[in-house]
């Protein structure tokens, strides 16, 4: 066969390696049926936190709706939540994957986060049309008009508290899109659920299962709810009849554990990011503090009580799933980390609050 006839722009074409039709059929381009043509060539870059990227993952949906044929490429810190089957090439952040990316072209090129890195990257990578952040001499700058908006409430916080536009329509707009609710994606092993709600089932029997999550990281510990007012709601659910499930990870393991001596919940333990995907699927509505777990539980489509302090509320659109409760006295420490009262605002958020919301969710 003539080097000539080899369908670059195939689906299928695996660069230096035997494609799947070949090594299935014995076939060569000049005789293959399973020509699939690539159409645009879009590449998403979404380092950020983990949730931050489960968040942008509507970006694919819409995307695949307007371009069918096209071929997506992601460049994060978080490859293992994203969906190897809705995604063609996932790269992690490094020298390698930065080298490649920089010798590529594509149709649509876009930029979701401010870090300095990120920009400098997209200034660089050979594309048709650039949406989002980009690096312009020595800071940051909007690659179009519409990326104004989201610097200037980044720049300056009593902006951001004027702001009424939730995440995804700011993202849309940047990206020169229309949101119209548009799922998450998220990398999602439907036989590892399957079996955890089973088990969970088993548990519960007809009791609501409620997961809760009981952690935030560590950047803002100021949205932490504390200890007691998470034994004085397991209790009240626990009375109330429901089935409550200790959530967690790693950082969260010795308070989770103390949290089921002194209560009888039931508390799985920790696992990994894929198991715990699958553990959040068995729940029925989830109670969390702004945190991964908020994005996980969109993605997975379940109810939820949203426990928010310190961001602005209109920031999260939880797709009419759930609920956000807030202190009553407010917050007085916007995007802070550490708390401006002698005693934090989220003890204003109080369990029966909270208990009432799971049960307008379960009605």
């Amino acid at each position: 066969m003539d080097i000539k006839l080899v369908k670059y722009d195939c689906r299928h074409f695996k660069g230096g390696i035997p494609c799947k039709p070949n090594k299935l059929n014995e076939v060569d381009c000049s005789e293959c049926n399973f020509y699939d043509k690539i159409g645009k060539r879009i590449l998403i870059i979404k380092l950020g936190a983990m949730g931050d990227v489960i968040r942008t993952t509507p970006l694919v949906i819409k995307y695949r709706q307007l371009y069918p044929d096209c071929h997506i490429t992601w460049l994060t810190l978080s490859p293992d939540v994203l969906p190897k089957d809705k995604i063609e090439s996932i790269y992690k952040w490094d020298e390698t994957s930065l080298y490649v990316l920089r010798n590529k072209k594509f149709d649509i090129a876009l930029n979701l986060d401010k870090e300095e890195e990120a920009c400098m990257l997209l200034a660089e990578v050979d594309s048709k049309e650039k949406y989002g952040f980009i690096w312009n001499e020595n800071h940051i700058d909007a690659a179009t008009p519409a990326a104004e908006h989201k610097l200037i409430t980044g720049y300056f916080d009593h902006l951001s508290q004027l702001n009424t536009k939730h995440y995804l329509d700011e993202i849309f707009e940047i990206c020169h899109l229309e949101f119209n609710d548009e799922p998450y994606l998220l990398n999602y092993n439907h036989k590892l659920s399957e079996i955890w709600k089973a088990k969970l089932s088993d548990l519960a029997g007809e009791k609501t299962i409620v997961g809760l999550n009981t952690g935030c990281g560590n950047r803002w510990l100021t949205r932490l709810w504390p200890d007691e007012l998470w034994v004085e709601l397991i209790n009240m659910l626990l009375n109330a009849g429901y089935f409550p499930v200790i959530l967690g990870g790693p950082q969260e393991n010795e308070k989770n554990s103390e949290l089921a001596n002194k209560t009888g919940a039931w508390y799985p333990g920790t696992f990994s990011l894929e198991e715990f995907f699958a553990v959040t699927s068995a729940m029925e509505i989830v109670v969390t503090q702004v945190s991964m777990m908020m994005h996980i539980a969109t993605a997975l489509q379940k109810k939820m009580v949203l426990m928010n302090n310190i961001f602005n509320k209109h920031e999260f659109y939880l797709y009419n799933r759930g609920v956000i409760v807030e202190p009553e006295s407010g917050c007085d420490c916007f995007y802070g980390n550490s708390c401006k009262r002698d005693k934090s605002c989220m003890y204003d958020i109080k369990p029966q609050t909270i208990l009432n919301e799971i049960e307008k969710l379960n009605s």
